[in-house]
């Protein structure tokens, strides 16, 4: 009798033992995938946010180009008005058969044109 109860008691220990060892690695397996369901979650959002970043970097250099592009051509509008008023008057002053009046006229009615164009850029 007491071989039987001895050997119940063992066995008692032995499947409380087994049955806590397989809770412990359920708990680390349940705790090791949510781990790595955060560890990806985390991944994706630190890759995405690097795209966004990615992303308006890149809007930002494309903004700046193309402000630009947009300043250099504007430049180069008043660069060839001011060019075409200095001929015209040029033309104008070694013709002399013009009044100086309509030659004024001219260069004034060029200027605001030159302003207009520098104001809409």
């Amino acid at each position: 009798m007491v071989a039987v109860i001895v050997v119940m008691i063992v066995v008692t220990v032995v499947l409380m033992v087994v049955v806590i060892v397989v809770m412990i690695v359920l708990v680390l397996m349940v705790v090791m995938v949510v781990f790595v369901l955060v560890v990806m979650m985390v991944m994706v959002m630190v890759v995405f946010v690097v795209m966004v970043v990615v992303m308006e970097v890149v809007l930002m250099v494309v903004i700046v180009l193309v402000t630009l592009m947009v300043v250099m051509v504007v430049v180069m509008i008043v660069v060839v008005l001011m060019v075409a008023v200095v001929v015209i008057v040029l033309l104008m002053v070694a013709v002399e058969e013009v009044m100086m009046v309509e030659v004024m006229l001219v260069v004034m009615v060029l200027v605001m044109v030159i302003l207009v164009v520098m104001v809409v850029g």
